[in-house]
């Protein structure tokens, strides 16, 4: 059985005897919640607040990777590092099993994602960074992966090419500007030669939850071993003088736990272009499971890929730009 089957398999009653397995009585509410890379529900009980019950996508991670990035949540939860771990037994487990489903549980929270206009919300993004950082370079992975120019610019570029998703008359403009790219990348990551630290992996906006001054950190599910920078970056954007000041915000919240490495600042731009890479090749990956055509119909177009080339053209031009400074 392969993922897109086993996924289509999920249905509401497999979903509740999932989680009664583990010793919880459902009101029959299950609610689908927007996921593509696993499969997330909102699920009801008796006389108690709502779970939120994530399904692993078969084949992704192994059981070792998944307890690892369980882990270090717990870690950051006993810290009081404002993110949401799951649900424990009372044997301690968290990843759970069930007619060949793997599942974890979370308490359900609520929230917006913060508005980046506002620098208060950049330096408390910071601290909160910082803070993690702090504890996840205590100790690294051993299981979960690195994130290198290989596993995300080199890996994305060989796939999409050896899978013939560009169309013929596009495919020489991807094959050389993908190249010059990653030339570019790896010319950066060795100049640097960043330490990697156990992150987040994917610190956007849509992974905060923000209520009231408070803030949750959610959706661990991309954490590896990665510079630093990689949690701070994808908070930066507009044009070169407002990136240039949320960037002090957030490196004025981050420094007040942590150390920040200006070396780093030359990883932004390629940074930026190995996530551009990647996306496409994960929805490459992902283009059997129907659930990836209804909610990214604009994919796999010729359009969508002469607008992906001109991306990558472009960063092949901030890419040679000098990179951010700490100083205004």
């Amino acid at each position: 059985m392969n993922e897109q089957q086993n996924f289509a398999a999920l249905n509401p009653d497999r979903v509740i005897d999932a989680v009664e397995s583990v010793g919880f009585v459902s009101d029959l509410r299950v609610f689908a919640l927007n996921s593509y890379e696993n499969r997330v529900y909102q699920f009801g009980l008796e006389d108690a607040e709502p779970l939120v019950v994530k399904f692993y996508r078969p084949g992704r991670w192994s059981n070792a990777q998944i307890e690892e990035e369980h882990r270090f949540t717990q870690q950051l939860s006993d810290a009081d590092i404002p993110v949401i771990a799951p649900w424990r037994n009372s044997g301690g487990d968290s990843l759970f099993e069930h007619d060949g489903y793997r599942f974890a549980l979370y308490p359900r929270r609520g929230g917006h994602a913060p508005a980046l206009d506002d620098m208060e919300n950049l330096f408390q993004l910071g601290r909160l960074f910082g803070r993690l950082h702090l504890l996840g370079e205590t100790e690294d992975y051993h299981h979960r992966p690195q994130l290198t120019p290989a596993s995300y610019g080199t890996a994305s570029r060989e796939f999409l090419l050896e899978h013939d998703f560009l169309p013929s008359s596009l495919r020489d403009a991807y094959q050389g500007i993908s190249q010059d790219v990653i030339a570019l990348i790896d010319e950066a990551f060795a100049n640097v030669a960043p330490r990697n630290i156990r992150c987040h992996g994917d610190g956007h906006v849509g992974n905060i939850l923000w209520r009231d001054g408070d803030t949750q950190l959610v959706d661990f599910d991309d954490s590896r071993m990665a510079p630093a920078i990689q949690d701070l970056w994808m908070f930066l954007s507009g044009d070169r003088d407002t990136q240039q000041g949320a960037l002090l915000e957030l490196v004025e919240g981050y420094e007040e736990f942590r150390e920040f490495s200006p070396r780093e600042l030359r990883l932004i731009e390629p940074l930026r272009s190995l996530r551009i890479m990647h996306h496409a090749a994960w929805l490459a990956q992902r283009w059997d499971d129907p659930a990836f055509p209804l909610a990214f119909p604009w994919f796999n177009s010729e359009r969508y890929w002469g607008e992906h080339i001109l991306s990558l053209r472009e960063q092949f031009a901030l890419l040679q730009e000098p990179p951010l400074a700490l100083q205004a």
